[in-house]
């Protein structure tokens, strides 16, 4: 049996219910994902590392099947310039390797999380688990509980 994820056990001490998908490890993309389990790539989301000019990182998650447009949220954060984290860039700074890069994993970081608003339409939602290939399937109401997450309008 696989070992349980501290991002999963972080959700039982919240009492949040969850459904923990398992994939190849070689899936690394939200369509893979939703390939994968048969579901819809809008369902998946994925977490991006944004950086601003000066500052701390931020995690923003956009469904899998949307690009994310950098000015509006600049605008948004009151910042001339974001751009985003090369996969080094970004795996330096979460410590975990693209594809399993997941804001329940760095809830001890304190990295400012962002969902956006397309979310707020869905009652669940697909999002990693803190390592390639485990996903984990929650309430959007619960994901920003969980993370502090804030909507915004970015993809």
């Amino acid at each position: 049996m696989a070992k349980k994820l501290n991002s999963l056990r972080f959700l039982e001490t919240l009492g949040i219910a969850y459904e923990e998908h398992r994939f190849p490890e070689t899936v690394q993309s939200a369509s893979g994902v939703a390939e994968h389990l048969g579901i819809s790539v809008t369902q998946v989301y994925k977490t991006l590392v944004v950086l601003p000019l000066h500052g701390k990182p931020l995690l923003v998650m956009i469904p899998g099947d949307r690009e994310l447009h950098l000015k509006p949220l600049a605008y948004i954060l009151g910042e001339k310039k974001l751009r985003m984290a090369t996969q080094k860039e970004a795996e330096a700074l979460t410590g975990l390797k693209v594809g399993g890069i997941s804001a329940l994993a760095l809830r001890h970081k304190t990295f400012q999380v962002y969902l956006d608003r397309t979310a707020e339409g869905l009652e669940y939602i697909l999002v990693s688990a803190g390592q390639r290939g485990v996903d984990v399937r929650l309430s959007v109401t619960d994901l920003v509980h969980a993370t502090g997450a804030i909507f915004v309008e970015v993809s």
